[in-house]
């Protein structure tokens, strides 16, 4: 996975619990950057990596994820107050997508998903336990006339419910009947073996190894340095 850091602050994006905001990095890209210290914690941020990943694993379109490091903050100007106190403690290592610009927000009265992709993405959401992708809040965008899945953070759920290290609280999804998709999700059956072939458990473990430790190299790497630039 790559790492870039967070060179330019463009603008804070005021939709979802995790007041992420739009950065341009060191490599020129554009991406939507999710903060270590919004509300819902570095527990979303897992949750969007392993979920985001295990969606490319299976296929799906997902915009690339990437680590971003944020430099030391000492002027973020034109910033709500809500979103200066998210970036006070987020300094280093973050989370960012590939921003994908001029997208729109998925409609299903006017694009309808064929039956396997449609299958594809429900039986997705059921094995990482996204709450939601419901009619509400679809988390879908259309870009190039082609489907994307964005915002996973809610996925995994039951990692916010830990009673002990082998048995969550939380009861399995029950709400994969609200999913946007359903309707048009003929196809479950016949997605289900090839999505069990491609998950593998060797897959995912490698997938929850990319996931930054306390301590780890990593981690000390990118907030080793306290006189590094702040973004502007």
């Amino acid at each position: 996975m790559r790492t870039v850091i967070a060179s330019r602050y463009v603008t804070p994006l005021r939709e979802g619990g995790s007041l992420p905001a739009i950065v341009e990095a060191d490599d020129d890209g554009l991406y939507v950057l999710k903060f270590r210290g919004a509300g819902q914690g570095p527990k979303a941020l897992i949750a969007e990596l392993v979920a985001g990943e295990i969606g490319r694993l299976a296929g799906l379109p997902v915009p690339e994820i990437v680590f971003a490091e944020l430099p030391r903050i000492s002027r973020v100007p034109n910033l709500m107050l809500k979103f200066k106190v998210s970036l006070a403690p987020a300094a280093g290592l973050n989370l960012a997508l590939d921003y994908l610009p001029g997208s729109v927000t998925f409609d299903p009265l006017v694009f309808q998903p064929d039956a396997k992709l449609a299958s594809t993405i429900v039986w997705f959401d059921a094995f990482v336990c996204n709450v939601d992708r419901t009619a509400r809040n679809v988390n879908l965008l259309m870009w190039h006339r082609r489907l994307w899945l964005i915002d996973h953070g809610a996925a995994l759920y039951f990692h916010h419910a830990w009673n002990n290290r082998d048995k969550p609280r939380a009861k399995p999804v029950s709400v994969i009947k609200d999913h946007v998709l359903l309707r048009f999700a003929g196809m479950i059956e016949e997605v289900d073996a090839d999505m069990a072939a491609r998950l593998t458990v060797e897959k995912i473990a490698g997938i929850v190894e990319l996931i930054p430790m306390p301590g780890s190299r990593k981690i000390r790497a990118l907030t080793a340095d306290p006189t590094a630039a702040s973004v502007s």
